[in-house]
């Protein structure tokens, strides 16, 4: 039960994730997708150069459920 409470403690404090989740976007030479505020429906694409976009995307999935490829359409530059 110790080792349960020091793990929830760990992760109670974690608000960085999303931060984590672009920086391995980046490291793997991918763009990182997010929903921020004014987005309405569309998302934000960004770049490992720093160019960012807003974009509508569709995810492709694989005969067994899983996500394979994520097609984006520019809709304007940010």
């Amino acid at each position: 039960m110790e080792k349960a409470s020091f793990h929830k403690q760990l992760l109670k404090g974690i608000k960085n994730m999303h931060e984590l989740g672009r920086q391995r976007a980046f490291e793997l030479g991918n763009p990182y997708y997010c929903k921020e505020a004014g987005d309405d429906t569309h998302y934000t694409k960004e770049l490992p150069t720093g160019e960012r976009y807003l974009v509508d995307i569709e995810i492709i999935y694989d005969a067994k459920g899983y996500p394979i490829e994520v097609k984006d359409t520019v809709l304007s530059t940010k």
